[in-house]
């Protein structure tokens, strides 16, 4: 049987800040879609004609918290409109057949700060406001960033509660790529998670030597699995409510040299691969490039 690879797309919120040409605020990229929702669908086409099989919705930062924070809780619902506008507008723009437009679950408060995530109560509460709004305009869910287990747990039951297709993917601590970076074991989290009825299990926004790392323990441990990488020196400058103009982004991260990564991944067991933060289109190109070489399908979930 031959074997099939999900091939997600990259990350939106970098290249969208340098794309804008507008100094980052602290809604990221999300501000992009109640100014210039263009920047986003181009994207989004961008990464489809390089072979990505599945777009996420650009709303990240568009938490009922965060926003509260950040900017206005108003904006929420402004945001996810024209989030799933461009998405959809991408797609028929692209006529690729096949892509799914998935959903996204970030984490409440801040990415890299578990310290701050609300009780898990709150995080219930809040992950199902954010499903209500996207169910209408998306195909499954991506519960990404997660540093946490009750923030796992809370996403995916919220999730799975609307009937939807789930795919959880935890944060790794770059020093220790077998927990996340609350502290806790990844195996833990996989072991929470594995009884709600979760999809796949992956990792991501972690650097791609802790991908390499984790990864053939997590395809042991639950059978759909993949990775997908950030491209950033370090994540220690990002502050919660500050802006991503501290996060320095690696030189040596080609997309050949990505795509070696990723290889590495799909030869440990992954079958789902694609980018975060700083990997653009020419990275989700080089994979596509690399998933033909192995004589594999790319496909979507």
């Amino acid at each position: 049987m031959t074997k099939t690879i999900t091939l997600l797309d990259g990350g939106m919120g970098q290249e969208l800040v340098r794309r804008s040409g507008v100094a980052p605020t602290p809604l990221w990229s999300a501000r992009v879609m109640l100014d210039n929702p263009q920047l986003a669908e181009n994207l989004h086409v961008d990464f489809i004609k390089a072979g990505a099989r599945v777009i996420a919705l650009n709303n990240y930062t568009a938490t009922p918290a965060r926003l509260a924070r950040d900017a206005d809780v108003s904006l929420f619902a402004p945001i996810h409109a024209a989030a799933i506008k461009a998405a959809h507008a991408a797609r028929d723009k692209a006529g690729a057949d096949g892509v799914q437009i998935a959903g996204c679950l970030p984490p409440i408060m801040a990415s890299y700060k578990p310290e701050l995530a609300p009780d898990a109560e709150d995080c219930l509460a809040q992950y199902r406001a954010l499903v209500d709004i996207q169910k209408p305009g998306i195909d499954l869910i991506m519960c990404e960033t997660i540093a946490t287990i009750r923030e796992a747990v809370a996403a995916v039951t919220a999730s799975r509660e609307a009937g939807l297709k789930t795919v959880i993917s935890f944060t790794l601590d770059d020093n220790a790529p077998d927990c996340l970076r609350s502290g806790e074991t990844l195996a833990d989290a996989i072991a929470s998670v594995s009884p709600l009825g979760v999809h796949a299990v992956t990792v991501n926004c972690s650097m791609p030597e802790t991908v390499s790392r984790a990864m053939p323990g997590l395809a042991a441990a639950f059978p759909v699995t993949g990775g997908y990488a950030n491209g950033f020196q370090s994540v220690d400058a990002l502050e919660a409510g500050g802006t991503v103009s501290g996060l320095k982004t690696r030189k040596d991260l080609t997309p050949q040299a990505y795509a070696k990564y990723a290889e590495d991944w799909i030869d440990a067991g992954a079958a789902i691969i694609g980018g975060c933060c700083a990997v653009g289109t020419e990275h989700i190109a080089a994979l596509r490039e690399l998933i033909e070489a192995k004589d594999l399908t790319v496909t979507g979930f």
